[in-house]
């Protein structure tokens, strides 16, 4: 009997230690759960991509891509025509936001072409890309097809329009022909987002081809003139440090500069 009760007691503590050592312990059954990993947007995403090329990502504290792609409203199956893409930058994050279903077709030149055309090769090589491609077009012989695409950005060359260099070969372009070009391939409902260097406030538009600024009250009046509605504006380029009347390119600013960030829509019939 006393071997029986012996074992009895053992197997009643081998029961309880079981139940605090279990898979579903009593004593943590109020514990809380691990916290969700923070979500993150198709824009973060595009910039968290390991296969943009090395050197892009150092632009991006000072160009916020996400913002920026985010505020112009660019989802995946969007056909977006990037103007005067230059080496890329963004070429790359907008095919990853449009993603297989979406298509970008980069603008070049050939004062472009001549200025990043190594990286612009290197952005393209191997179809690397495979839902971009590349317009080559002159100043004021760029033709679209109408109602051809849902977004089409000027990211830091809308004050080029104003620009006039034999040394670089840039032709003056015809800006109101320019921008009706732009309305006539822009989808009804579509957005044109611009980014520019501020200009000094009155500043005139030759500033484009000087300080390489432009005052965006310029931009809005060209662009409403053109038919456009200015749909929104941020700020989350601004920089109170840098000077309005210092060229874009020099060292102490160079990268940093005030941006300003509009977003216009093509109205619908």
């Amino acid at each position: 009997m006393r071997k029986t009760l012996a074992f009895l007691s053992i197997a009643v503590l081998v029961s309880a230690c079981g139940q605090q050592t279990g898979d579903q312990p009593a004593a943590t059954a109020d514990a809380p759960e691990p916290a969700a990993a923070p979500a993150t947007s198709i824009y973060e995403d595009a910039v968290a991509n390991t296969a943009r090329p090395e050197g892009d990502s150092d632009r991006d504290a000072d160009r916020k891509p996400a913002e920026v792609l985010e505020f112009f409203g660019i989802k995946p199956g969007d056909k977006v025509l990037e103007l005067y893409a230059s080496s890329g930058y963004y070429t790359e994050l907008l095919a990853y936001v449009v993603g297989d279903s979406g298509h970008v077709v980069a603008h070049e030149n050939t004062p472009l072409m001549n200025f990043s055309g190594d990286a612009i090769k290197a952005r393209h090589a191997d179809n690397r890309l495979p839902n971009v491609e590349v317009l080559m077009a002159e100043n004021n012989e760029l033709v679209l097809d109408p109602d051809e695409f849902d977004v089409i950005t000027i990211i830091l060359n809308y004050h080029d329009l104003y620009w006039d260099s034999d040394e670089a070969g840039w032709v003056k372009v015809d800006v109101p022909a320019f921008l009706a070009e732009l309305y006539k391939g822009l989808k009804p409902g579509g957005t044109l987002g611009i980014v520019d260097h501020y200009a000094a406030e009155g500043a005139p538009a030759e500033t484009g081809g000087t300080l390489h600024r432009i005052d965006p009250a310029i931009v809005i009046s060209d662009v409403q003139q053109a038919g456009f509605v200015l749909d929104g504006k941020s700020d989350v380029l601004r920089n109170p440090d840098d000077d309005h009347n210092k060229s874009v390119f020099d060292p102490e600013i160079r990268g940093h500069t005030d941006r300003f960030v509009l977003r216009f829509k093509k109205p619908n019939p």
